[in-house]
């Protein structure tokens, strides 16, 4: 008797365990559930995802090999912290990213790709639940790299996006940051829309470089 192969699931596409577990502890970190300096205890996460504790580990050392854990003799994995001279070197590195992927994308952007990023850039304004900042910002930048079709640049960018991100998200809820941000997402928007490339890539590196200053005032201020 032949199997009927429609609707099948592909098993070699399907997520292992430890992707699985990966994705949900850098989710936490990222999103600051997690925070700098808290213990991930493998056997409570193994308990959790109901598997062995080989999972676990896997994604635990993925996880270093990507900044966000540490391993620290009597405590095992924990939420890696950075330090100040860390997040502006993270930050300079989006600056010099990002202005160079707006630069490569402008030439390409139609009118739906700004009417879109316009409506981003809206949603960004709008929106009062300071938890989902940092997300809509992404959403944002991200919308204005797209059409240079630079998958690989993106990825890059999303994963530094990703290190800084609980920083970002103290950063636009400081000193008026949402307001500025948004302000300065305007005038980003309207550089892309009078197609000037280059003033558009000197608007995106200024503006992460001023959220990176602003963020090491608040961070050398607080207690």
């Amino acid at each position: 008797m032949s199997i009927p192969l429609s609707g099948v699931p592909d098993l070699g596409a399907m997520p292992t365990a430890s992707e699985v577990i990966l994705r949900h502890i850098r989710s936490a970190i990222v999103t600051g559930a997690l925070d700098e300096g808290a213990p991930i205890r493998q056997d409570e996460v193994a308990a959790l995802f109901n598997v062995s504790k080989i999972p676990v580990r896997e994604a635990l050392k993925q996880l270093e090999a990507e900044g966000f854990v540490t391993f620290q003799r009597n405590r095992g994995a924990v939420v890696a912290s950075l330090s100040e001279p860390e997040i502006a070197q993270i930050f300079e590195v989006r600056a010099i990213l990002e202005s160079n992927a707006i630069r490569l994308s402008i030439p390409e952007m139609t009118e739906a790709d700004l009417d879109a990023a316009e409506t981003r850039c809206k949603a960004f304004d709008a929106e009062t639940d300071v938890s989902r900042w940092a997300e809509l910002n992404w959403d944002f930048h991200s919308s204005l790299y797209e059409a240079g079709h630079r998958p690989y640049l993106l990825q890059m960018i999303r994963s530094v996006n990703d290190r800084v991100e609980r920083y970002l998200r103290v950063q636009l809820t400081i000193s008026g940051g949402h307001e500025i941000a948004s302000k300065e997402h305007w005038q980003i928007l309207a550089a892309c829309r009078a197609r000037d490339a280059e003033k558009a890539a000197a608007l995106v590196y200024d503006h992460i470089l001023s959220a990176c200053k602003s963020l090491q005032t608040h961070l050398q201020h607080r207690p």
